[in-house]
């Protein structure tokens, strides 16, 4: 059955990472699939995919009125009866229109990658090119948006994230989605089981040979090589680099208390359901 996985994550989440290792998956080639040539580099929000797909340019549409198109994109782009990937960082929303962003007919299901917020956060200054307290209020933004400006045209139609909770939320309660979550920092500690499991979910190759050698060619410092040689498409024009640390609990090293104090307290319900906090609202 044809249709689309959505590979969804706040951003700075491990989304690129998974990327990588699912392109390796498929090619199933002898060297690690180079990162400016990943076929799931395809982003949800991309401006010249609605454009190519509608036949004509968005530019001059408000921001609702791309959002009422998108999920018509996805439902005409399907191509073949087998599943297709594609990466997106939009809160899962509904339209003006009453209708799922992504749509339900396109729709297969959602891998969702997951990220202990404090290791978030400085990363996503990293990325945005902004202070860490500006990264923190912005991932406690409920109204916070990417390309929201209309200002300049962007290649990127608006992306609402809502705040860091509340894109988790809206995607791992979404009514009706078939849904897996995966932690970013599970992909790091078991990648094996983790990684066996995501390619079981989205229908892909399972062979554990096979996985082991996609997770080896995916391993952050072949992706770090790699942008330090050839860069990354995907890194921001004011960011230093994209693959920064690919850690866990760089927070440690990276936040003040007040920071961590502050994430918390926006943040911690959602926090301890998924084990970034102990019974005790203490990081783990």
């Amino acid at each position: 059955m044809g249709g689309i996985y959505w590979l969804a994550s706040y951003p700075k989440s491990g989304n690129t990472w998974f990327r990588a290792f699912l392109q390796n998956l498929l090619k199933d080639g002898d060297e690690p699939v180079k990162i400016n040539e990943l076929s799931t580099l395809m982003i949800a929000s991309a401006r010249g995919w609605l454009d190519e797909v509608l036949g004509f340019d968005t530019a001059e549409l408000t921001h609702d009125q791309v959002e009422r198109l998108r999920s018509e994109v996805y439902r005409w782009s399907i191509k073949s009866g087998e599943p297709e990937y594609y990466k997106i960082h939009d809160a899962y929303t509904w339209t003006s229109d009453g209708r799922p962003l992504v749509g339900r007919e396109a729709t297969l299901g959602a891998l969702y990658i997951i990220r202990n917020p404090l290791d978030v956060a400085p990363s996503a200054a990293n990325h945005w090119n902004c202070t860490i307290d500006e990264a923190v209020e912005r991932m406690g933004r409920s109204s916070m948006a990417l390309c929201r400006s209309r200002q300049s045209l962007t290649p990127q139609a608006r992306q609402k994230l809502l705040s860091w909770s509340g894109h988790v939320l809206s995607w791992v309660e979404a009514p009706g989605l078939k849904i897996e979550i995966v932690r970013y920092e599970d992909m790091l500690r078991d990648a094996p089981a983790t990684f066996s499991r995501a390619a079981r979910f989205l229908r892909l190759p399972e062979s554990p040979e096979r996985i082991k050698k996609a997770i080896r060619f995916s391993r952050f410092e072949e992706l770090l090589r790699q942008e330090e040689d050839e860069g990354f498409g995907e890194r921001q024009q004011d960011a230093a680099r994209f693959f920064r640390q690919g850690r866990v609990g760089g927070w440690r090293d990276a936040l003040n208390a007040v920071q961590v104090r502050r994430i918390i307290a926006q943040h911690g319900p959602v926090m301890r359901r998924f084990a970034y906090l102990d019974d005790a609202g203490k990081p783990r």
